[in-house]
């Protein structure tokens, strides 16, 4: 019984916990805007969290939600953009550098977004926490 007084509470919290490493990934992205080489010698590649919903085996697929997880984190593969620089070490013949392919815009509006999602967890434990004081309250007897 009690597991299932509490699921709300893991839920939220699991989501809280994706959305904080969603908030890091992405300030790793804009952390690497301008890495022009990293360790495989290619520009710095976009990073993005693939969310999976956790579910109750017991349950089923149908009711048995009970948050969500990290199930990955994928490398963007769209192309990099090329950039006439033609005084930066990793500029070829013609004076091109290849940057990697973090748009900061992007970035802002991710981040702003996992920020609101973040909140909107916090938020609704929050508010499980204080229908459980207020539940406690009503319960306790008089001496």
């Amino acid at each position: 019984m009690f597991s299932n007084l509490f699921s709300a509470a893991d839920i939220s919290a699991s989501g809280m916990s994706a959305e904080r490493l969603r908030m890091e990934t992405v300030a790793n992205n804009i952390a690497n805007a301008n890495t022009t080489r990293s360790v495989d010698g290619l520009p710095y590649r976009r990073k993005q969290l693939v969310f999976a919903e956790i579910l109750d085996p017991q349950l089923g697929n149908t009711s048995g939600l009970q948050g969500v997880r990290v199930a990955g984190m994928e490398a963007d593969q769209s192309p990099f953009e090329m950039v006439y620089k033609p005084g930066h070490q990793d500029a070829d013949e013609k004076g091109m550098v290849r940057m990697p392919n973090v748009q900061i815009p992007n970035e802002m509006v991710d981040l702003i977004t996992a920020s609101r999602s973040y909140e909107a967890n916090l938020k609704a434990l929050s508010s499980f926490k204080d229908m459980v004081e207020q539940t406690l309250t009503l319960l306790r007897v008089p001496r």
